[in-house]
């Protein structure tokens, strides 16, 4: 048995409670079976593969607040800080239902490799808790962010662990958590991003996931001697991720026609109308059934079904696992050439493989979704230097970052003979960078 086999069973053994985690480390070590076999006597040794699957720290505490009831409620709270070889550890709070200690284990590792394919200094943690904002006034927001921070501020830092939003967690969630720091630790510092314009946020901070996205995907379009001019496009989610990709998108000529939500999806065959999304979702705050009330050419289904339409490009933006092997049999029967993720692990490894063996061009989300980490990168320099850059200045930092991450995980794949493999590309790439900083410092 070789040396990954050996560790993923380890893994497997130790961890049995925590599919998606699992399924995560799978995906990873699986491609790095070229690299580490060249390398395995070192990375025996210096136990790597080990090291680099089992987080630094991972913290559960209780989240305890008052609703607007007078109610006393209890949740539970995760941060998990996975490798900090890099930089501090970086990576977004998620506040959903869904929420547990695999999830959070899934989404840190795969941060590491992440934030480390945007060049920039920053290592992998996530965090979040199963607390469901839906629904929720403002002060019960509040309340819960607060009590959430009279933990977690234990264990981060400008110069330790720089948290950010994620699903459930926007700008508003960021206000709260950042003030409720603030008056705990008496410091001022850049110990989050994703913050508001007048408190040391980012432009271009919001849309940075979804144009990312967008700019790699044109990326791998222009490989292929094409471009997003005249492609239809069917994205999924309706959240900060896809209103953004579908605004991109459209800026650079394709025709998007799909989003979703949790309770069901839409189809606009004119194109989807990123005003009337952004008023529905950004303002009223309300469900996608109020789209179809404005254009009536669209057309409203309950559940799932995005990846029955017919497209050149699809870009799943909700969440993990979202795209199953079905949906990956309906792409490749509709035509669709290349889909890139712009959520967390949304495509299944079943679905991922029937793309990747019937010619679909795939870039996974450690790479197409980089966008939005890369610029909380730029946002953590900015309030480092007690600088605000402007919004052309903070988009092209972040179209020459996608770039040169597309350029990197071409030529990792190519490397190691997988031409074309941005699955392998992508992780070899994040991974060789993470692992000789490792063993350069030491066991440690």
């Amino acid at each position: 048995m070789g040396y990954v086999d050996e560790v993923l069973e380890q893994v497997k053994e130790k961890n049995a409670d925590q599919p998606e985690f699992l399924q995560a480390v799978t995906e990873v070590l699986e491609t790095l079976k070229p690299v580490v076999e060249a390398n395995e006597e070192l990375y025996r040794r210096e136990a790597v593969l080990e090291r680099i699957t089992e987080p630094d720290r991972a913290v559960h505490f209780r989240v305890p607040w008052v609703d607007d009831n007078g109610q006393v409620q209890v949740n539970r709270g995760y941060r998990v800080q996975y490798n900090n070889a890099i930089g501090p550890y970086k990576g977004g709070c998620r506040f959903h239902p869904s929420v547990n200690l695999s999830i959070i284990k899934f989404l840190g590792f795969e941060q590491i490799f992440k934030n480390s394919l945007t060049s920039l200094p920053m290592g992998g943690g996530k965090g979040g808790a199963d607390f469901d904002p839906k629904g929720k006034s403002d002060r019960e927001i509040m309340a819960f962010c607060q009590s959430f921070m009279n933990e977690l501020y234990k264990y981060i830092g400008a110069d330790t662990d720089v948290p950010a939003g994620d699903i459930g967690v926007g700008a508003r969630e960021i206000g709260y958590l950042f003030g409720q720091y603030k008056k705990i630790r008496g410091v001022y510092e850049g110990v989050l991003t994703g913050k508001g314009l007048t408190y040391g946020g980012s432009l271009v901070r919001k849309q940075a996931t979804g144009y990312g996205l967008c700019y790699i995907t044109n990326e791998l379009l222009k490989k292929n001697g094409t471009s997003f001019e005249g492609k239809t496009v069917v994205v999924s989610g309706s959240g900060n991720v896809a209103t953004y990709a579908i605004e991109k998108a459209t800026q650079l000529g394709g025709k998007v026609v799909t989003c979703s939500d949790s309770s069901g999806w839409v189809y606009d065959p004119e194109g989807i109308d990123i005003a009337l999304l952004k008023d529905i979702k950004e303002v009223k705050r309300a469900r996608l059934t109020e789209y179809v009330k404005e254009r009536p050419n669209a057309e409203y289904h309950e559940g799932r079904g995005v990846w029955s339409i017919k497209c050149d490009v699809a870009l799943p933006c909700a969440t993990q696992n979202e795209l199953l092997i079905d949906d990956a049999k309906a792409l490749v029967e509709n035509g669709c050439k290349f889909v890139c993720e712009g959520a967390n692990m949304p495509t299944t490894l079943d679905a991922t493989e029937y793309l990747v063996s019937n010619g679909i061009q795939f870039i996974p989300g450690k790479a197409s979704n980089a966008g939005g980490v890369a610029t909380s990168g730029l946002e953590m320099s900015q309030n480092s230097e007690r600088l605000s850059w402007s919004a052309e200045e903070v988009d092209s930092k972040l179209q020459g970052i996608m770039a040169s991450i597309f350029k990197n995980i071409d030529e990792a794949a190519a490397k190691y003979g997988m031409e074309g493999n941005y699955i392998a590309g992508a992780n070899i790439a994040g991974f060789e960078k993470v692992v000789d900083a490792m063993i350069a410092q030491g066991v440690c």
